[in-house]
């Protein structure tokens, strides 16, 4: 199997998860105790140890596979989109990485529950939240716009009289829309979620 092949099944394994994870975060529109309920469920499934182990396994294949297609194809851009795969791409990869170990190091070091609270302490807290909105919000973008730059290249035929090139501005644009929606309803409407105490080691307070 080719490297390009790996990454793109290892995406795919982890656009399902994804979607998930962002269903999930649309609950907090309930409140943390929603967000949390609808967790406690999902977590039957991918805290399971081995569909866990295939998540960080298909995680590290896709930020390998993926920087070594770029070194592969940096010089071989041609159009928009194949530079938004690029840059999502890697963007996605450093994402990833962090994500990943702040938390493992949650679990493990601080002992912490990685529920709604340990994604929102920065996200609800001045003025780390004015690196973790951006953060997060490049994050969502990144991943539909990574999904748009590919959907550009495999679709070859419109849709609803949409060609692929329009289809994928439309992916794009309905991440942009989500990530908003979703920043939205994760800081309480903009008026910001109370952290419980021991959530407030990860921001100092």
């Amino acid at each position: 199997m080719t490297i390009k092949k790996i990454h793109y099944v290892s995406g795919l394994t982890l656009s399902v998860f994804i979607g998930v994870h962002l269903f999930n975060h649309f609950m907090s529109f309930w409140g943390p105790t929603a967000h949390i309920s609808t967790m406690e469920i999902l977590r039957f499934v991918y805290r399971n140890p081995l569909v866990e182990t295939l998540l960080l396994i298909a995680v590290l294949t896709q930020i390998v596979s993926g920087i070594r297609l770029f070194i592969r194809k940096r010089k071989e851009v041609t159009n928009s989109f194949e530079q938004l795969q690029i840059l999502t791409g890697l963007y996605l990869a450093l994402f990833l990485t962090i994500h990943l170990s702040a938390v493992l190091t949650g679990r493990s070091v601080f002992h912490l529950d990685t529920n709604f609270y340990f994604g929102a302490a920065g996200l609800n807290t001045f003025p780390f939240n004015v690196f973790f909105i951006p953060y997060y919000s490049l994050a969502i973008i990144s991943v539909f716009g990574h999904v748009a730059a590919v959907h550009r290249t495999k679709m070859k035929r419109s849709l609803l009289g949409a060609s692929p090139g329009q289809q994928s501005v439309w992916i794009l644009i309905l991440g942009v829309v989500l990530a908003g929606f979703l920043i939205y309803g994760l800081t309480n409407r903009f008026n910001g979620f109370q952290i419980p105490k021991e959530y407030k080691v990860l921001t100092g307070n």
